[in-house]
């Protein structure tokens, strides 16, 4: 049987013609052909909610620039990927973001891109004080304070700890809704996330903002897995990062199968000082795309109990970050 060659359609990027395939993105067109194009809210594994506007792109006959993640390929297409339009629009996202949030966190990628389109989120100010716990969330929907003019609103805020297995610290939030849609339809399908507030008081909440434990909440941590600041982190990380003890360098990452049931996930143990700090998944991998069950991603205690005449200074935080809420 004579395989069927896949459609293609003519797109100029860049002044390049290429043929690419009839249904890509223009973010797959830029991978494929390694035209750097920075994403936040972005995920392989996601459904593109087209939320943080970095990845946008200039197409002949579009008036606004368009979301290259989400922006399909059409025949003829004319994309600009490196205009001064479209620099000029990613740096004011990235400014925005980072005079708001603390993107300290973020990956080197994202560091790199805000080096490559000149970021400087210091020209509005100092930052605003800090606001007190759960005071955003407390405010009326789309009322907001006048602001002095001297300093740049931000979400700095006590970080929310109230269970012993992931925390929340939303002054990193960026909103790219990752965290809505792995705990929506794209992933867990238990719907315990989502948005509340409007404007600049939009924030990541549960229902009702009651606390995880009571929320639908299941402690996948497939909210984790996609965050891309740290707005969402693990217990033990946050706990061995205010102690000061959290390594990355010196952290061994080491790909197993769980031992919990028959499916086969593949989890990634993230070992310091021999002790598991942190378990992820592949996003590649066929049978998780990255997401894992509370028992994967969390049940590893019985390993860290094993008789060992040898302790290390992270045990006693890691132990307490398990004990208290």
């Amino acid at each position: 049987m004579t395989a069927v060659e896949p459609r293609t359609v003519q797109v100029t990027l860049d002044g390049a013609e290429i043929a690419v395939p009839d249904g890509a993105t223009i973010l797959d067109v830029c991978r494929a052909h390694d035209v750097d194009t920075p994403t936040l809210c972005y995920s392989d594994v996601l459904t593109p909610v087209n939320a943080c506007r970095v990845c946008v792109v200039e197409v002949e006959g579009s008036r606004p620039l368009v979301p290259a993640c989400s922006r399909r390929v059409e025949d003829g297409m004319l994309v600009r990927t490196d205009t001064d339009r479209v620099r000029h629009s990613r740096r004011m996202v990235l400014e925005f973001l980072d005079s708001s949030a603390d993107l300290s966190l973020a990956s080197a990628e994202v560091q790199g891109w805000m080096d490559r389109y000149h970021v400087d989120s210091g020209r509005y100010g100092p930052p605003a004080p800090a606001t007190r716990a759960d005071e955003r969330e407390r405010r009326h929907a789309g009322h907001h304070a006048a602001v002095d003019g001297m300093s740049a609103a931000n979400l700095a805020q006590p970080p929310k700890i109230d269970n012993a297995l992931y925390m929340r610290d939303y002054s990193r939030c960026i909103t790219c809704y990752k965290c809505v849609e792995a705990c929506g339809e794209d992933a867990q399908n238990t719907f315990a996330l989502t948005i509340a507030g409007r404007g600049f008081d939009a924030h990541v909440s549960t229902e009702f903002d009651v606390a995880l434990g009571d929320s639908a909440c299941v402690f996948c941590g497939n909210c984790i897995g996609v965050c891309p600041t740290g707005a969402i982190m693990f217990r033990s990380e946050y706990e061995l990062r205010q102690a000061g003890m959290w390594d990355e360098d010196a952290q061994e990452v080491t790909r197993t199968v769980c031992s919990y049931c028959g499916v086969g996930c593949n989890v990634d143990l993230h070992v310091q000082d021999n002790r598991i700090v942190k378990v992820t998944s592949p996003q590649d991998h066929d049978v998780t795309s990255g997401h894992l069950c509370i028992k994967g991603r969390f049940g590893y205690d019985y390993v860290q109990q094993l008789p060992d005449p040898m302790t290390t200074p992270i045990d006693d935080v890691l132990a307490a970050a398990r004990r208290t809420t």
